[in-house]
């Protein structure tokens, strides 16, 4: 089923219903060939079970004698949202650039906006990269405070400060970035932080704040002095890269989101990350990448009441 797509009018027109839908993921998921999720037997050869004459996607496995469809552990498994408006709800989600509310995607689903958001946050629970990156060459570090106004800053009480902010912690390459929610910015956190995702020996680009001192042991450490109002250093380093990726973040949370809680904040971290990590690729790379990565089944009540 060779479609071509380049616009969300396209994926509607192409694929109309959830069988239509189901067809599309088994094309990209196994490029042919059924591949049990149980075993991971893949076979031409496995059983196709037909109801009332009509196959409607299930298989089972020659090898383990399971059953299996192409949905089965994977984050759609048991859900009664048909796969169209998953569909839907994931080419809107990632291919909006700022992301979408819960609001307005039911509106476009015509869903309520209960279900809407518990489609978008297994839809993020998903984007989060389940092996932690290692970053080397040249690496950007920089911390930012995502939350309510700090009371009290306003001219003596400029700095850091968590009393009702987050902390997040960035790193950047030039085609990647990852984002770490953190309890404090202070330099056991931090370090922790480079020495686990940074390979020893590249070049690590922070500004002059305190707890970062000591890297130069284990890195070429680079720094920008902000409070100068200096952004490049004499050798031509900067965090820019990483501030711009603050910018787009904090836009996109007050612009569609306009609060998030500190339990659901790394969600949205990894939301906007993934954007960056993927914004060299049309939407519909993104679509299929989306839908061919290994993804898990969270349940609402985990979302709601056991996410970190």
């Amino acid at each position: 089923m060779a479609l071509t797509i380049k616009s969300f009018i396209d994926l509607m027109k192409s694929l109309p219903d959830a069988n239509r839908c189901r067809e599309f993921m088994e094309q990209h998921k196994w490029n042919g060939v059924p591949t049990c999720p149980h075993c991971n037997h893949p076979s031409e050869r496995h059983y196709k079970l037909h109801f009332g004459g009509v196959f409607t996607g299930l298989y089972k496995c020659r090898h383990c004698k399971r059953r299996f469809n192409v949905t089965t552990r994977t984050m759609f498994e048991g859900s009664n949202i048909p796969l169209d408006k998953w569909f839907y709800a994931i080419y809107m989600f990632i291919s909006h650039k700022k992301g979408i509310s819960s609001v307005q995607l039911s509106k476009d689903l015509g869903v309520t906006q209960k279900t809407a958001w518990f489609l978008l946050g297994r839809i993020r629970h998903n984007l989060n990269d389940w092996e932690l990156p290692k970053f080397e060459g040249v690496v950007q570090i920089d911390e930012t405070y995502v939350g309510g106004k700090n009371k009290g800053r306003f001219k003596f009480n400029r700095g850091r400060s968590i009393k009702q902010k987050t902390p997040v912690v960035g790193v950047l390459t030039d085609d990647k970035v990852y984002t770490i929610v953190v309890p404090d910015t202070g330099s056991r956190t931090l370090k922790t932080i480079i020495y686990g995702l940074v390979k020893a020996g590249s070049t690590v680009v922070t500004d002059e704040w305190v707890a970062y001192r000591g890297l130069s042991r284990d890195y070429r450490h680079e720094v920008v002095t902000h409070h100068t109002r200096n952004y490049v250093n004499e050798r031509g380093f900067h965090t820019n890269g990483i501030e711009g990726f603050w910018s787009q973040l904090k836009r996109g949370l007050r612009g569609i989101y306009h609060v998030v809680t500190p339990k659901y904040l790394q969600m949205y971290c990894d939301e906007f990350a993934y954007r960056y990590n993927t914004r060299k690729q049309t939407d519909i790379q993104r679509f299929i990448g989306f839908l061919t990565k290994p993804t898990e089944r969270i349940r609402l009540a985990e979302l709601k009441y056991g996410y970190v």
